[in-house]
């Protein structure tokens, strides 16, 4: 399959271009700034778009069997410790998602010959914050500003099912890779021998290996049956001081030095809820359907990460 893929430089972008390419694939990639990731594997296309309108790309559409949109702006930012959500930085957050779907939309009404499938993506924080309550994909959303954004990023692409395309949405948990992401952040304290649990401990991590991710979503294209939500977390959730007691395990280090809530709310404003607050979430449909995930606990992940 020709797979069009947008948001194919972030990290989940680039495992997936690399797990499709070894499974038979032909991934495209959109990107504002192509020059910049001349370093994607050979043979892999990489055009450039502007985000927002179908305007140089559009014709893509017509060789395309699958498309993945990946794209928004990152909810942490771009350096090392998050960026605060001032209200311009929640405009450009929501904007940058309901504009790149727009244009997907666009292309994909406009052309004779129709992917059969979108992936869109989305999270877990359309939930909400729970306390120990576990939920599916079938459950309603939550509310704040991260549950609202995801919910109104989940519905941008929904025109294409009126165009015959099945579509699937994707609630991506904690994305745990070596390269970037949540785990990047995690490990440097436990590089110090300063890790612990972040606010009370108990809030709940549904987390995935970045394997499993890319896996889960070439599972879903490839599965001509699978529409609709799919939750892309691993079975086995674990409370956050849990959660960091089996990192630490693994990497011979302490996980007893907490950090707590209020300073991570005094430091980075509102954007410290995304690991403040948990999400006790299931993969049910992923199970139903099928898929075998390869990491299905905390530690196995992370000896694989880690080795």
């Amino acid at each position: 399959m020709n797979v069009l893929i947008t948001g194919g430089t972030g990290f989940i972008g680039r495992a997936l271009v690399e797990e499709l390419l070894g499974n038979g694939h032909q991934p495209i990639v959109l990107s504002r700034n192509p020059e910049a990731h001349k370093d994607l594997p050979a043979g892999v296309q990489a055009h450039a778009w502007d985000a927002k309108t179908p305007q140089g790309w559009g014709h893509l559409i017509e060789e395309i069997d699958a498309v993945v949109n990946l794209a928004g702006e990152s909810l942490s930012g771009t350096s090392f410790f998050p960026s605060r959500w001032t209200p311009e930085r929640k405009v450009s957050i929501l904007e940058s998602r309901l504009n790149a779907g727009a244009a997907l939309n666009k292309a994909i009404e406009a052309a004779q010959r129709k992917p059969s499938v979108l992936v869109q993506s989305s999270a877990i924080g359309f939930y909400g914050a729970l306390a120990d309550q576990a939920v599916i994909e079938a459950d309603d959303p939550g509310k704040g500003f991260l549950a609202e954004t995801v919910s109104k990023w989940e519905k941008v692409t929904e025109p294409v099912e009126k165009l015959g395309v099945r579509r699937a949405v994707i609630r991506t948990g904690i994305a745990l890779s070596p390269d970037d992401g949540a785990l990047m952040r995690i490990l440097l304290p436990y590089k110090l021998f300063v890790g612990g649990p972040f606010g009370s401990g108990k809030q709940w991590y549904s987390w995935i290996h970045i394997s499993d991710v890319v896996r889960a979503i070439r599972f879903i294209i490839e599965t001509e049956t699978a529409a609709g939500v799919f939750n892309l977390t691993a079975p086995n959730p674990l409370p956050n001081k849990d959660f960091g007691a089996s990192l630490g395990k693994v990497m011979r280090r302490p996980s007893l030095i907490p950090l707590p809530g209020f300073v991570m709310s005094l430091l980075f404003g509102e954007v410290a809820t995304v690991v403040l607050d948990g999400q006790r979430v299931l993969p049910d449909r992923l199970i139903d359907f099928g898929f075998e995930f390869r990491f299905p606990t905390a530690q196995a992940a992370f000896r694989d990460l880690l080795a």
